[in-house]
C-alpha cells in the first residue's frame, strides 16, 4: 500500500523557512504518508477538499488520491497561518 508522496513547490519553500527542528518533525511526518496516508490524527478539512495533519504547532494540508496512490502536500505552515 506504498503511496507517492509529492511537495508542491510552495509548500517546499514554506517548509524551508522553519526552524531545523521544525523541518525535521515535519520532513519525518511526510516521508511516513508513504506507508500510512491517512495516520491516527489526520482530519479531513470542512468547506473543501484535502486533509491536515498536526506536527507540534505546525500543519500540514494535503490531499489524497486513492486511485492513483497519491499523496500530495499542499502547504506546510504555522497552526495560526496555515489556514489563511
Amino acid at each position: 500500500m506504498n503511496y507517492t508522496v509529492t511537495i508542491k513547490p510552495s509548500a517546499e519553500k514554506e517548509l524551508d523557512l522553519l526552524p531545523k527542528a521544525a523541518q525535521r518533525r515535519l520532513r519525518t511526518r511526510i516521508l511516513s504518508l508513504e506507508q500510512t496516508p491517512r495516520p491516527p490524527g489526520i482530519k479531513k478539512l470542512k468547506g473543501g477538499e484535502g486533509y491536515r495533519l498536526r506536527a507540534g504547532d505546525y500543519r500540514i494540508l494535503l490531499l489524497i488520491d486513492d486511485e492513483a496512490k497519491l499523496v500530495d502536500v499542499v502547504a506546510i505552515g504555522h497552526r495560526k497561518e496555515v489556514y489563511r
